[in-house]
């Protein structure tokens, strides 16, 4: 099952088309899906399609060497090879047609031959940007991407036709691997698992939200999921044992700098900052100020928050719980870990969806501004969960989440009005839209007055049923 990725397959049918040399540089986190991109594009056209290995240098080069060759023999000999790495990238010159070159995990490559990049820069120099091959690279090290292939200093820097960072599904997008669910549902499997395919693909919906955890994420011995956060944060960082209690740390609540590194025990807040760099980096957490804050690199009120979806529920209920779950405790980490806390847990979730969703009535030209940024506001123990700011124009529209089983009533709606007048205090923002999000609908009091004072009403269905971007 292939879903939406639409803008991705338009932005390389439009590559195709043009009838010139690409070269296009693809990356994005291990499961989000990069190479079911781009075996779904090359489903039905003449295409070469190579994934490096760990393995060593010259066996790489024996293996690209024997596809190039396939590409237009009906045989190849035994054991062959391009003696060189810049005579197999010439050979691609030679490739009749309009040939589709994916070089897929080009960071494998990389590791093992760091003059592959510029070998290729010479190459694409002399040879292949005055033939009709379009040269897909695709790596998951993203910040080995950004500095040996799209960096400044990189060889390949200014070679590249387009480039994409492919980022994890949208909420309207994950749904649709879960039909037989109700939003509701769909929103938790979501909140879950996030926006990863592969980990999406994990789930059954023939199966309630505790079964496929209990089955696919807390069983130690069957569940798909059980180490998985684990062996790819082996795979990518050298001292994975602080990155690990960094990363239970801020999914326990520690969002700040100082409470990270206290509840961290890894070291001093300079010892921390640096650690969190890499994890930015890496795309795994984000640094968050509020969205009144224009300058946020020096903001600060900067808090930290773990993107994925999943990481965040791994490291708030498996690694904690690793021991217990090695036990075969896997019914009592359920009933007492999970079940009384997931409705916290998903509450964080249903607040990006909301902002996710102002962005997208903003790019359908659906609210009242055009904003300049979404993001969420505090100010010591007052927080508003959604803000769309434009300052140019003086506007912002703010607006409260509530997942919860009961109804929201139109105190919700007095209390967001009394917490947003601080935003108009500046001067800054003379007129103010309000929206509220529930789970649970809204009460008839409210649904009166929301219609009479223009405050839209944002239910789970309405979020999730918006057009897939």
């Amino acid at each position: 099952m292939f879903i939406n990725r639409k803008a991705e397959l338009e932005l390389l049918a439009r590559m195709v088309a043009s009838e010139r040399a690409e070269l296009f540089v693809l990356y994005g986190r291990r499961r989000v899906g990069k190479t079911e991109l781009l075996r779904a594009f090359c489903e039905d056209k003449h295409h070469l399609f190579f994934i490096a290995t760990l393995s060593a240098d010259g066996e790489q080069l024996a293996t690209f060497s024997q596809q190039i060759w396939a590409f237009t023999h009906a045989e190849t000999p035994p054991g062959f090879s391009f003696p060189s790495w810049e005579a197999a990238f010439r050979a691609l010159a030679d490739l009749p047609g309009r040939p589709i070159v994916v070089m897929d995990e080009f960071t494998y490559l990389i590791s093992g031959n760091k003059a592959i990049p510029s070998i290729l820069q010479k190459v694409w120099d002399e040879r292949l940007k005055n033939t009709q091959v379009m040269l897909v690279l695709c790596g998951s090290y993203i910040g080995m991407m950004e500095t040996e292939v799209l960096g400044y200093q990189a060889p390949l820097y200014g070679r590249r036709t387009h480039s994409t960072l492919l980022d994890p599904l949208d909420l309207p997008s994950a749904a649709l691997f879960f039909p037989k669910y109700s939003a509701d549902q769909q929103f938790q499997a979501w909140a879950v698992l996030g926006g990863m395919p592969y980990y999406l693909r994990t789930f059954d919906d023939r199966q309630d939200i505790f079964a496929n955890i209990r089955q696919h994420i807390l069983n130690s011995q069957t569940g798909e999921l059980f180490n998985e956060p684990r062996l790819l944060l082996m795979e990518e960082l050298r001292e994975p044992r602080n990155y690990f209690s960094i990363l239970r740390a801020i999914a326990q609540g520690n969002t700040r700098l100082n409470e990270i590194a206290q509840a961290s025990g890894v070291g001093a807040v300079n010892m921390i900052s640096r650690y969190l760099d890499l994890l930015q980096q890496m795309r795994l957490i984000t640094r968050r100020v509020p969205a009144t804050e224009f300058q946020p690199e020096k903001s600060k009120r900067g808090i930290y928050q773990i993107d994925d979806h999943f990481l965040r529920f791994w490291f708030r209920y498996v690694q904690p719980n690793q021991s217990s779950l090695d036990l075969g405790l896997t019914d009592a980490i359920l009933d007492q870990r999970v079940r009384p806390d997931l409705e916290h847990f998903a509450a964080t979730a249903f607040e990006e969806a909301a902002r996710q969703h102002i962005a997208w009535l903003a790019r359908q030209g659906q609210i009242p501004f055009l904003p300049e940024k979404i993001g969420a506001w505090w100010e010591r123990d007052v927080e508003i969960d959604v803000l769309a700011i434009s300052r140019t124009e003086r506007q912002a529209l703010v607006g409260e989440c509530k997942w919860s089983i009961h109804p929201v009533g139109v105190n919700i709606l007095d209390d967001l009005k009394q917490k947003s007048q601080q935003l108009l205090q500046s001067g800054e923002i003379i007129q103010l839209h309000y929206a509220l999000f529930s789970r649970s609908g809204f009460t008839q009091a409210l649904e009166i007055r929301a219609r009479d004072e223009g405050v839209a009403l944002y239910g789970v269905n309405e979020i999730i049923n918006n057009a897939a971007t």
